[in-house]
């Protein structure tokens, strides 16, 4: 290292005392702490992110926030070339920078690591680092400690794009990686765009049922509502209600957001009886986690939960669907001689009737450590890789050679089928791909997806179409295959369904060797159906 850049680390440093007595570490998060101890652990990330974009040769980010913290709390975290987490081999290094108790012991650090991983520094060439924070009052401060670590190291340029999600910044990183717009006009409109294909693609027996067009979101007072006020003007045939923007003197994370509201099971702040029946939706302070829930009744603050675990189920299935669609016995395409190799991943404190309903759907699922970290790297090693936590952390992965086989079979139809429905499921995967957000968990992305896919799967009573004097049902695929395997779990078990001859809905009959249990059976084949046909499709 040239006399030069070591003099500049030293002056740079010096600036920023670490806290004594503080020892932080980094981890999926990043490093998250109290915002007032924080300014010198950002800075040597700033420097720390720097020397990753050096040693990448590419575009990384680094992100100013502590997600679902309290508002005193911030934190950062670095964004691969990928569009994933730092490097877990680089994460040691972090903690030692993060807590050297001196500028002279980081500078030996430093070039220790610079030496060690062979990272061209000579001054001479250039690498940009893309900046975000989100919403908390401390968060400027600190995105001018990480500028300043960045500019301590030669060649290095800082980008500040402003309050975003975090979810926003890792697809901009992705995205100028791949030679792609990166900005945040161009995130919202690939993913209203690609929403409006969706529905646009809905079939023609679908589109003219009554599904309710409204969703009201709790924004938790954080990023992601401000982005959503945004992003609801771009949409068509989806109303979007945000509450607890951070504008009406809220406090980010205080009694709202997804964390509050899948721990504890209740309403966030601003909802309550006047919301019975609606379909309401909460994303988490910087908008990476979403779950859904509605309020059944008024006799308590009590909700209706639908987690990560069941919107995971929904996109499998409609993935499952689509892709039966598109290799289905009879298609002559020339191009179809590739089966996608479709998988789940989840941890062990997955639900585990959900692990049920999906090993009953013939999916392949398999089990990592708990960790965003190991879920997206088992995810990535499918062709089509779908992971979701109990949170409603989570996304789809979509393989490069898969995609591109993709592209080439919808070409092939488009001249010898056009306006098929193998073509038309061609689409929908290809819009699905380009709706999720493949780099992180992102709940704008999968609160159009889920929406998209309701449109899809809440159908009319004639969905459903039986047999055997109405004892079996034969449409959907593979939906008295999932009852029947549901029904056997209980004693004395018998379950049915019919589409009612009065109302737009399924009903399910149930029976078993007690009341309790007969309620527990129908509760779960109800549960099957929803999945099936959409939430809130049957009625017991």
């Amino acid at each position: 290292m040239k006399e030069e850049q070591s003099l500049l680390l030293l002056q740079s440093s010096s600036l920023f005392a670490p806290p004594e007595g503080v020892k932080l570490s980094y981890g999926t998060a990043g490093f998250r702490a109290d915002a007032s101890i924080l300014k010198s652990t950002v800075h040597r990330v700033g420097i720390l992110t720097a020397l990753r974009s050096l040693k990448t040769r590419s575009v990384v980010g680094l992100m100013i926030t502590a997600s679902h913290n309290k508002v005193t709390d911030n934190g950062v975290k670095i964004v691969d070339p990928s569009g994933g987490m730092l490097s877990q081999e680089w994460e040691p290094f972090a903690d030692q920078i993060a807590n050297a108790e001196t500028p002279e012991a980081l500078l030996s650090l430093i070039t220790e690591f610079i030496e060690k991983e062979k990272i061209p520094f000579d001054g001479v060439q250039t690498v940009e680092i893309l900046l975000g924070r989100d919403t908390r009052p401390s968060g400027e401060s600190l995105l001018e400690a990480a500028k300043q670590g960045i500019s301590s190291i030669f060649g290095a340029m800082a980008l500040d794009l402003g309050v975003l999600t975090t979810p926003q910044l890792h697809w901009m990183v992705r995205a100028r990686n791949k030679s792609m717009a990166a900005t945040e006009p161009a995130y919202f409109e690939q993913i209203s765009s690609s929403f409006r294909c969706l529905v646009e693609l809905i079939p023609n027996e679908t589109k003219s049922n009554k599904m309710d067009n409204r969703v009201v979101v709790d924004g938790a007072d954080g990023v992601g509502g401000e982005k959503l006020e945004v992003l609801k003007n771009m949409l068509t045939g989806l109303v979007i209600e945000v509450r607890n923007t951070g504008k009406g003197g809220g406090l980010l994370n205080d009694g709202v957001g997804a964390d509050y509201v899948q721990k504890e099971k209740v309403v966030p702040r601003g909802f309550g009886s006047n919301d019975i029946g609606i379909r309401c939706a909460s994303l988490d302070g910087d908008a990476d986690r979403i779950v859904y829930f509605m309020v059944p009744d008024n006799s308590s603050s009590r909700i209706d939960l639908v987690d990560g675990d069941k919107m995971l189920c929904l996109f499998a299935l409609f993935i499952k669907e689509q892709l039966s669609i598109l290799t289905k016995e009879g298609n002559q395409n020339p191009n179809n001689n590739s089966q996608a190799r479709l998988g789940v991943v989840q941890t062990a404190y997955a639900n585990g009737a959900s692990t049920d309903f999906l090993k009953q759907l013939g999916l392949e699922v398999i089990f990592t450590p708990t960790g965003v970290k190991h879920l997206h790297e088992k995810a990535a090693q499918f062709d089509i890789g779908i992971y979701f936590e109990a949170n409603g952390h989570g996304t789809i992965l979509f393989s490069e050679s898969w995609l591109s086989w993709l592209e080439a079979m919808n070409n092939e139809l488009s001249l010898v089928s056009e306006g098929s429905e193998q073509q038309k499921a061609a689409l929908r995967l290809l819009s699905v791909s380009k709706l999720i957000n493949q780099a992180v968990g992102d709940a704008l992305s999968s609160l159009l997806l889920v929406e998209a896919i309701l449109r899809h799967k809440v159908v009319d009573r004639t969905a459903v179409t039986t047999t055997n004097a109405e004892t079996i049902a034969v449409s959907p695929p593979g939906i008295q295959e999932a009852i029947d395997a549901e029904t056997a779990k209980y004693p004395k078990g018998r379950c049915f369904i019919r589409p009612s001859g009065t109302e737009d809905v399924i009903r399910v009959y149930a029976e078993a060797s007690t009341q309790e249990v007969a309620d527990s059976l129908a509760d779960s084949v109800a549960k099957i159906v929803d999945s099936f046909l959409g939430f809130g499709s049957s009625e017991q």
